[in-house]
Parts: structure tokens; sequence; C-alpha cells
């Protein structure tokens, strides 16, 4: 598999059927009051940057980032196409995230996802990948059924 991530166009049906297939996904894990995914429109604003992974012309999974402020920014919308699960695309997608935030000069990036068995995959991700569990950042509460997570980046890091 040779992905290739790219900036999404968000006006891609295929873009957008993972986008719906990820918003399903968190409707039907999370209480509505739980449910934190950004809508296409709150996808489609400037301080959001989202990608896409392409095996070839297959949509494999999307991710964004978004800029809290000028040293830091969030991840967001991470989702892997059903069949594509288990073969790297999230990590690649993590890694394509990381490398925008350190251009930018981030010194931290921070998420949250589910605390549900069907985010264990992800939460496994995020922990391989140097995310570490943290408490509620930004608007976000104390809520059981979410998990927070934050990884500093290196000055050194920040920098290249």
């Amino acid at each position: 598999m040779a992905l290739c991530i790219t900036p999404a166009d968000l006006s891609d049906p295929a873009i957008r059927g993972l986008l719906a297939s990820h918003a399903a996904f968190c409707e039907a894990t999370s209480p509505p009051e739980s449910r934190h995914f950004l809508p296409l429109e709150g996808l489609d604003v400037p301080e959001v940057t989202v990608w896409a992974a392409w095996d070839g012309p297959d949509l494999a999974g999307i991710g964004a980032l978004k800029a809290l402020s000028p040293e830091a920014g969030e991840i967001k919308s991470m989702h892997t196409a059903a069949a594509r699960r288990g073969q790297g695309v999230g990590a690649a997608l993590l890694a394509a995230i990381r490398t925008e935030a350190k251009r930018r000069g981030y010194r931290v990036l921070w998420l949250e996802t589910g605390t549900s068995a069907p985010f264990a995959a992800a939460r496994a991700l995020y922990e391989s990948q140097g995310f570490k569990p943290c408490g509620p950042f930004g608007d976000y509460r104390n809520d059981p059924h979410s998990a927070f997570y934050t990884r500093r980046l290196a000055p050194q890091e920040a920098s290249l």
C-alpha cells in the first residue's frame, strides 16, 4: 500500500461520504452530549486543514488539524475507511499531521476521542505515537465518554 496524503477537497463525494461515515460512527458509539466530531461546515473554516489518504483512486482515510493558537493544534476527524482499518492508514495520517504541526511551529498537539470499546484502536494508535492522557482542554469538560490526549513537540521538532 502506497498512500498519497493530500489536502482534502471537501466538495469531493468520496470525502463527504467518509465524513458521513465518521459522523455515523460517532453517533452510534457516543451519547449526544459526548459527540465532538466536526460536521462538514465545521471543517470548512480557515483554522482547520483536512487531509485525505488515498491508495490510488480509493479513499482510505481522513484527518484534520485545527489551529488552537500560534503554538498549539488539535487533531480532529481522524477516520479510516472500514475496509482499510488495521493497515496503517491512521498512523500515516497522524504522521502527516505531526509534520504539518512542526512546520507551523506548534509546540503541543491535543485531541479528544471516545472511551468506549469501538475507540480502543484509536486510543492505542495515539498512545503508540507518544500521546499521553491528560485532562480536558479548550472548551471540553470532564466526560466519562471522552478521553483526552496531548503530545508535546520538542523545541527542535517544532522548528523543523
